[in-house]
């Protein structure tokens, strides 16, 4: 039992010195507080850009009505047009690279990915490839002091079809210096599609035609 705790010590602070070599901001001590805040009077207005790097789409489907199944796409870009004293007139355009899309099964992600089985088929989901999917906002609801409705477009598989998102300010602040401090927005946003609509109806109904999505937005102010 000693020796085990001993090496459970001897993990913790080579973990500990991990986490110092490779974040300055660990090197510094931990912080007091987290740098955003829920907080919509920090929001300042002018345009931002995507972090590709902490923003993200989960997508979950039913599989065989066992259970729920859901992947991620990351690596998101675009911009975020935003003036807190009037969301309604705010804008964004992001790019999702559908390559990039990831779930816990190689097997899965391959076939998600994987081309035609005859020469000149449609492959069942998006092929080798595949074009990025892009979304574009036409409008902005407000529904509160931190929600609103974003309804846009979005171009999947080559599809576009309009699609509101439920949105909700999440933070904002000014990021430490070692990641740029400069001042930051965060998001989440939920929403439905069908993916036969794209598309994508391979496996219907065994595998859900709906698919939710589920999203966490952060832009950085330029």
């Amino acid at each position: 039992m000693r020796r085990f705790l001993g090496l459970s010590a001897a993990m913790a602070v080579t973990l500990a010195a991990g986490l110092v070599a490779t974040n300055p901001i660990w090197a510094q001590g931990q912080p007091a507080a987290p740098f955003g805040k829920p907080d919509v009077s920090l929001v300042t207005g002018g345009t931002y850009e995507a972090d590709p790097h902490h923003t993200l789409v989960e997508w979950q489907v039913d599989h065989l009505g066992f259970s729920p199944y859901f992947g991620l796409i990351g690596d998101i870009t675009g911009t975020l047009r935003l003036d807190p004293k009037a969301v309604e007139k705010a804008q964004v355009s992001v790019t999702i690279p559908v390559a990039k899309i990831t779930t816990a099964s190689p097997g899965l992600t391959e076939h998600l990915l994987r081309g035609p089985k005859e020469a000149g088929g449609k492959a069942d989901f998006f092929g080798a490839a595949p074009a990025a999917a892009t979304f574009v906002s036409t409008s902005v609801t407000r529904k509160g002091d931190r929600e609103a409705d974003v309804a846009g477009n979005l171009t999947l598989n080559g599809v576009t079809k309009p699609v509101t998102l439920a949105a909700r300010f999440y933070g904002a602040g000014t990021a430490p210096a070692q990641m740029g401090g400069g001042e930051n927005v965060g998001f989440e946003a939920t929403a439905q599609i069908k993916r036969s609509d794209f598309g994508l109806g391979f496996g219907v109904p065994m595998v859900s035609d709906e698919v939710r999505l589920k999203i966490a937005a952060a832009f950085a102010r330029k």
